[in-house]
Formats: structure tokens, sequence, C-alpha cells
């Protein structure tokens, strides 16, 4: 596929603003080229001088736990920033439109409604299966975009790597499928159909089972013509230096990753089995994430009384075919023994 042919037009002739570090990329002991405070910093040193903008030292880490090339990787704040690049780079306003299947990850709907790109929704079946065919039947020409999220959120389930590539093969435009949870899946990653189809984009992150929600660090892996491009508009110092730096540290912690997932995982299936038992629940849906999506007997009343009890879980009651259903994230074993008893205690 011609990636430059899905572009918007102008971005294809735009000139990126240059930084300072644009035109020096090496290492030199004056540095007087971009206006940094020659005098030190109110806090650390470290934090006068502007980060690398390319973030070539973290991308390396993650091309080799990835096994895909640094030229694949475009690294945002958060998977949000990728998201709103990718639908400013290739949807023009009030003309294309992007397909998403709620009930799914909301930002998606938000940045193409922000960029006034039409939204066309096709809904998951009732048991949270994809609709193949609806999604197959919705692809027009005006569509850039499919946003799929699997693991879903906030269902839990996964889409068949089949059904995905159908979409790929079909579509006049990107497919984005959101891994934001795949670490807690038995399934394996799309990643390396990228080298298969120059269309597919996949969005991962750090916050989940790496555990640095705070630092803000969403990952796209894609054709090295959609990196450059989302490069060439992003703005130029993106991820900060700590986070960049943070992030890299822990990536060397991959044993203590495994183990909180090997927990996450244990817990979860723990959390479900004592979830069962408690009489106002009515189904635990299955889920190939860090969390369970929760059918309860008025769930909005569940979900303040746990409020009073110091106990925060997310009511998606109203969500598209998530009536009367609350979003638990896993816990701790203490955790989740405190929220059970808290709901056995609601439920008399």
């Amino acid at each position: 596929m011609d990636i430059n042919k899905l572009v918007r037009p102008h971005l294809l002739h735009l000139k990126p603003y240059s930084s300072a570090r644009d035109e020096f990329k090496g290492e030199a002991e004056v540095y007087l080229d971009a206006n940094e405070n020659s005098y030190g910093s109110t806090s650390e040193n470290r934090f006068r001088r502007y980060p690398d903008p390319y973030q070539l030292a973290l991308k390396s880490k993650i091309s080799h736990i990835k096994g895909i090339g640094q030229d694949h990787i475009f690294l945002g704040n958060g998977s949000d920033e990728p998201i709103d690049l990718l639908i400013r780079a290739f949807c023009n306003p009030a003309k294309d439109s992007v397909i998403i299947t709620p009930p799914t990850y909301g930002m998606y709907e938000v940045s193409a409604s922000i960029n006034d790109v039409k939204v066309v929704k096709v809904p998951l079946k009732k048991d949270y299966a994809l609709d193949l065919k609806s999604v197959l039947y919705a692809i027009e020409p005006g569509v850039k975009i499919v946003f799929l999220c699997s693991p879903n959120n906030p269902t839990g389930n996964s889409i068949d790597k089949e059904e995905i590539i159908k979409i790929v093969k079909k579509v006049q435009g990107l497919v984005v499928v959101d891994e934001a949870y795949i670490d807690f899946s038995a399934k394996t990653s799309l990643i390396p159909e990228i080298r298969n189809h120059n269309n597919l984009v996949i969005l991962q992150t750090l916050s989940k089972a790496w555990g640095l929600a705070a630092l803000r660090m969403g990952m796209l892996f894609a054709d090295p013509e959609i990196v450059g491009l989302l490069t060439r508009i992003k703005p130029p110092y993106n991820i900060s230096g700590p986070a960049q730096e943070l992030a890299l540290q822990a990536l060397e912690n991959m044993d203590h990753m495994k183990y909180m997932l090997h927990e996450i995982i244990n817990q979860k299936e723990h959390l479900k089995s004592m979830l069962l038992t408690v009489d106002s629940v009515q189904e635990v849906n299955p889920s190939d994430a860090n969390f369970l999506l929760v059918k309860m007997n008025n769930a909005h009343n569940v979900y303040t009384r746990l409020i009073e009890r110091k106990i925060i879980v997310r009511d998606r009651s109203n969500v598209e075919l998530c009536e009367n259903s609350l979003r638990i994230t896993v816990g701790t074993a203490e955790e989740n023994e405190r929220l059970v008893n808290e709901l056995r205690q609601i439920n008399s």
C-alpha cells in the first residue's frame, strides 16, 4: 500500500521544526546552541539540558525487547499522543472517517471528534466478540483508520488474529491495533505482522505490565514510513529527559515485570472465583487483561457504596453493552479480599 496516498496532502511537503539537537547530535564540552541555562538548574543539574528528541537509547532497548528495528518505533506521551497524531496525519477534517467498535477505549472517538473527523461505530456483539461482517461492510473509501483494541477495554477479551488481518487486507487505510494489555494475554502480539502489512499499526504501553503509568510512555510500532511521518509532525521534545531515564532503568528489570505478571494473572483467576460467590454478581466476563468486567445487580449503587468504604472501581454502566457493569482492576491479594468482603456486606 502506498502510505503517501493516505496522508493529508499538505503534510507531504511539511518542513518539520528543527531543534538544536537536530543540527548537532554528538557529544561536546560546551553547549551554547539551545538557549539553555548555562549556570545550571534550580533542581538537579542534569535537568537543564533538553532531552533527546528521538529517544534513541530508549528505542534501542525497546527494539531489543520487542524484536523489531528502531525505525519501526515511535514513542509518545502515553498512547493518546500517537492516537491523536495518526488522526491528524491521515484524516482530513470534515471529510474522512474512522471506525471504532464500542464498547472500547474512549480516546479514539475523542481524538477524532477534536479533529472534526467522522466516527463510524460498529458495536461489538452481545458477547463482546467483534462483528467482523459489519466492520468489513462499514469500510468505505473515506475510512482512513480502523481502531481495534485487543485485549479490549473495558471488556477484556481479545480479537482473533485472522479477523484483524482480514480487515487489514480490505481497508484502503490504516488498521490500528491497541495492545495496551497484551502482556497479560496468552495471545501473541501482532508486531511481527507489520513486516507483511505496511498499513498495520500497533500500540503498546509501559503503563500496565511495567507499572510506569506516571511516566506516560506510549509505544507505536509501524512501517518506517508511518513512523517517519509522525516524527516530523510531533512536538520536538515530546518525551521528557527524566521519563526517558526512568523508563530505561525500568526496562532492565524484566524479571520483576515477569514476576508481577505472574502474580496479577494468578490473582485475576482467584478474584474471579471469589466474585462469583457474591450474590449480587451476575456474570464475570472472560479477560485477557489485568481487569475484570463484572455485571451486577444495581452496579451504580454498589459503586457508590464502595466509595463510602474507600474502595474505587470503575462504573461502566453508562457504556453501550455494559449496562450494570463495573470494571475492576486486579489488585493485590489483600486488596482483592477486602473488595470481595465489602461486596458481600453491601449485598447482605
